[in-house]
């Protein structure tokens, strides 16, 4: 007697496709919905840190303004409230966009974060350019000559790039190549007749080089680039030592795949292997940890635009953490979370796309 295969219940398929991996849609929306909570655990934890010193107007202008002048400020501005009426209130103020008023200027904090935040995400992107255009071939050479003296240089170095404070490799550079050796401006983000020329456009991004591309000014883009050099190797070699070492892991085990041994066996060249096999997969764990480096990025910021006055918002945190405007440094760190936040999403969802096997 023949036994015939028992049919599985429809029902069950689903679930065994869930056990072997899961669905791209649920992955992608349970990282979606992660973003919100975890920008209300960092605008919590910002916004109570920042009250430890007592309410802001008193942190700022305190010992400046007489007594009753400051207990007039203090009650205009709610900070006599109770503080978890006053952290409500502020949540209810961000949901509209809303972040308050810097203290030692009186500017609105939209405003403030519109005019520099363009600076700072400027000197990020040139920055993760550099870090990715020395990283990943530089990575690729180091697993292409594993255990070769080319190997043991590029493994120093990425200690040493990663190892080295931000500003200490920034004052290095501007010592060689603005004063020794004059090839680079020394700071800034363009000299004076670029700045001008970029408020004077009809509607600036804020991003210099682009304007000056969308101006046609050429002579302003070579300026703004020339400007944006050291800043932008400064803070990119930081991230160019963790891509660089990452691609060489993977790059080396790669190349002990059994695909990689049979093109080798067949006469394959170990620089083809490399460019042609072993060079995509080593590109996903890049992706993967991209969201952290961006975080990375705009830590490093605020040393770097410090040590070369680029004045985006690193420089300005700085400022405003010397002058006690708490406003504005809770302005610009909840600003920042939520770039990092929704970064890592957008890395989420790429690595996805690459790779099947991220799910759920």
């Amino acid at each position: 007697m023949i036994d015939l295969p028992v049919e599985e219940p429809a029902a069950q398929a689903p679930k065994r496709r869930n056990k072997s991996g899961g669905s791209l849609g649920k992955y992608l929306l349970i990282r979606f919905l992660l973003i919100f909570p975890t920008i209300l655990i960092l605008v919590t934890m910002v916004f109570f840190l920042m009250r430890i010193t007592g309410d802001p107007i008193t942190a700022a202008l305190g010992g400046r303004l007489p007594p009753e002048q400051l207990a007039q400020r203090i009650h205009e501005a709610g900070y006599d409230r109770p503080v978890m009426v006053q952290y409500f209130e502020y949540l209810g103020q961000l949901l509209t966009g809303n972040f308050g008023r810097t203290i030692s200027d009186n500017l609105l904090v939209t405003d403030m974060l519109a005019t520099y935040g363009a600076a700072t995400l400027e000197l990020a992107v040139n920055s993760l350019i550099v870090a990715l255009a020395v990283g990943i071939p530089l990575g690729m050479l180091a697993g292409y000559k594993r255990d070769k003296w080319q190997d043991a240089v590029l493994r120093v170095s990425a200690i040493l790039f990663y190892a080295t404070p931000v500003f200490f490799a920034g004052l290095l550079l501007k010592l060689v190549f603005a004063v020794w050796l004059g090839w680079l401006p020394v700071a800034g983000r363009s000299g004076t007749s670029t700045e001008i020329a970029m408020t004077q456009l009809a509607s600036p991004t804020g991003i210099y080089w682009l304007d000056a591309l969308r101006s046609g000014n050429m002579a302003a883009y070579w300026d703004v680039v020339q400007h944006s050099v050291l800043p932008a190797v400064a803070l990119g070699l930081l991230t160019a030592g963790i891509f660089l070492r990452l691609v060489r892991t993977n790059v080396i085990g790669t190349l002990g795949k059994d695909y990689v041994e049979a093109g080798r066996s067949r006469g394959v060249s170990e620089f083809r292997l490399v460019t042609k096999h072993a060079y995509k997969p080593a590109l996903i764990p890049i992706i993967t940890v991209m969201g952290l480096q961006i975080a990375l990025l705009l830590g490093g910021a605020v040393l770097t635009e410090t040590t070369f006055e680029w004045k985006g918002l690193g420089f300005q945190l700085a400022s405003y953490l010397t002058a006690r405007d708490f406003v504005a440094v809770q302005g610009i760190v909840v600003l920042l979370a939520v770039i990092v936040a929704i970064s890592n999403f957008i890395v989420d969802v790429i690595a996805a796309l690459i790779d099947p096997r991220v799910r759920y």
